[in-house]
């Protein structure tokens, strides 16, 4: 059968709790007396139970022993972290003061390229100065010149899409046009014209026009 995981938490039950502490600390005792054993550690183990009673395990013959060395470790320990603590604060405190130097630097080297405070520069400062600010220029032209290609490719490319657009437009309205007016076919030399007066609504402009002429004629 599978045990379930225990949770960890205060057990409530007062009878269960004796009888899990006594069984962790069998098996905890068991452990550091392995523990030494084996590997030949110095282990010394100190447990207080809830009631204050107190149960221990040294490996060493006495359990002071091992406690006045930890101490003493311990005191070692804590010298070499504060000896630590105040290279490292002393690291820091150094980067800071680099940080702060280099910080100045960036504003004199931004003062001189505005042309201020520049009355105290040697002239090979100068002519640093005048390098650098050849350089930016240099760039700044050559930014703006691939901005102006890319504005005149995308004006070019709306160009294109506005004379195809009028193109169709062009086609579009001729269409309408030649379907809407109807193309007389022309006249060959052997074909009798008709020129009496036709009366009656007209059917088409042409014969509107064909009218008038005919009476222009006969008024005249």
């Amino acid at each position: 059968m599978v045990r379930g995981k225990t949770q960890m938490k205060r057990i409530e039950n007062a009878s269960s709790r004796q009888v899990t502490f006594s069984k962790r600390r069998s098996g905890l005792l068991k452990k550091a007396f392995e523990l030494s054993v084996l590997c030949d550690a110095e282990v010394a183990l100190i447990i207080f139970s809830h009631s204050g009673r107190l149960y221990e395990f040294s490996s060493s013959s006495l359990m002071s022993n091992t406690i006045e060395r930890y101490q003493k470790n311990a005191k070692s320990t804590l010298a070499n972290l504060r000896i630590t603590e105040e290279v490292y604060m002393q690291k820091l405190k150094d980067e800071a003061t680099d940080s702060y130097k280099k910080l100045d630097q960036l504003e004199d080297a931004k003062r001189k390229l505005l042309g201020e405070n520049i009355d105290s520069c040697s002239i090979n400062e100068l002519v640093h100065v005048e390098e650098q600010l050849g350089k930016s220029l240099s760039k700044i032209r050559a930014r703006k010149n691939a901005l102006m290609q890319e504005q005149i490719h995308q004006l070019k490319q709306q160009e294109a899409k506005l004379m195809k657009v009028n193109t169709d437009l062009k086609e579009k309205c001729e269409m309408l046009a030649m379907s809407s007016v109807p193309i007389s076919q022309p006249l060959s030399p052997d074909m009798e014209v008709e020129t009496g007066l036709f009366i009656g609504p007209p059917k088409t402009k042409i014969f509107q026009r064909e009218n008038k002429r005919i009476l222009s004629k006969k008024n005249a």
